[in-house]
């Protein structure tokens, strides 16, 4: 509960000893005899009277908290979970000159990269609807005319989704769509790393216009490692609005032609044993990184901690002071007779 377990659970039981020392407690208050009642205070009752139990009860609750003491209450420190040997994720991310297109946000005001980095953020960290990839390596490869690695596989999330955060639109002169050169290097960083399970992520909205790496060879290399792609082809077909901007700081939408080429897309999925989708806006871009999630996700039956944060000096403190209290009470202001 709340994060927080027991060494030693089967101590709690003794808590239990706590109802029958208050029974006992109560059952034994001191008596005195009156040869009439006319010598008790008016009316017999006082504040006193009335809160005569309060000792009793503090005696029982100090019995509580030594119990939850011996229990051994304790909650893991999570820089310190044993990690599973999980998945190991390459992103590949096309950041051609396409993607400045506006058509995954429905106010048009970000643009197809700005969309896919938000939600590849939290597919890594986590969100209401997404449980996020702790235990996991992750890592980013960038492609347009050519492919370059913005983050080696990793669990060093923070720093994963800075490289993602700094993702921007290839320069003119490299622009361009290389989907075969931006699956083997992911795979290539793959089969670099030891994982049980390995899985590209591969989203692009154009078609393959450079083919100094063949997709079919990129495939075949896929194949051969063992790793299953999952694609997604990003935006809409035919025309996109894309913002202008001139030299003067005016700016305007302009219509784009598109196209996605779902045919290689497929291809690919379907080779390696992963699946096609398409996102056609923000919602459903967010609707695919959730089936993948739940495609790819390793059963966890137990989570283990190398070190704990203790809290039984806690209980023990508030045991004594219990004590402590009762005898305080007990032997001044409601102080019994005999």
């Amino acid at each position: 509960m709340f994060g927080v377990d027991f060494a030693n659970g089967w101590f709690l039981l003794a808590a239990l000893l706590a109802a029958p020392a208050l029974w006992w407690s109560l059952r034994s208050a001191g008596r005195v005899t009156f040869s009439s009642l006319r010598a008790l205070p008016l009316g017999g009752t006082t504040w006193r009277t009335a809160l005569a139990w309060v000792p009793d009860a503090l005696m029982a609750l100090a019995i509580v908290a030594f119990a939850i003491a011996l229990a051994g209450p304790r909650a893991g420190d999570k820089n310190a979970r044993v990690r599973r040997e999980g998945i190991a994720i390459m992103m590949a991310v096309d950041i051609s000159g396409s993607m400045r297109a506006l058509d995954l946000n429905q106010k048009q005001e970000e643009t197809r990269l700005d969309v896919v980095k938000k939600v590849f953020e939290q597919f890594v960290l986590g969100s209401k609807r997404l449980a996020g990839r702790a235990d996991d390596a992750v890592g980013l490869v960038a492609f347009a005319h050519y492919a370059e690695t913005r983050s080696p596989i990793t669990l060093d999330h923070a720093n994963l989704v800075t490289a993602a955060r700094q993702l921007d639109f290839a320069p003119e002169e490299e622009d361009g769509t290389a989907i075969g050169a931006g699956l083997a290097l992911a795979v290539q960083r793959l089969v670099e790393f030891k994982a049980n399970s390995k899985v590209v992520i591969l989203l692009t909205d154009g078609e393959s216009n450079f083919h100094e790496i063949p997709e079919d060879a990129a495939i075949d290399e896929a194949v051969k490692a063992n790793i299953k792609v999952y694609t997604i082809g990003a935006g809409t077909n035919g025309v996109a609005p894309i913002r202008r901007t001139y030299r003067d700081g005016r700016s305007d939408l302009v219509p784009m032609q598109v196209s996605i080429d779902e045919g290689t897309l497929r291809r690919i999925a379907e080779k390696t044993g992963g699946e096609y989708f398409r996102a056609t806006d923000g919602a459903s871009l967010r609707n695919i990184y959730a089936q993948i999630d739940k495609l790819e996700r390793t059963a966890l039956e137990e989570e283990r901690f190398t070190e704990y944060h203790q809290y039984y000096g806690t209980f023990v403190v508030l045991a004594l002071a219990f004590i402590v209290a009762s005898l305080l009470l007990r032997g001044t202001v409601m102080r019994r007779l005999p």
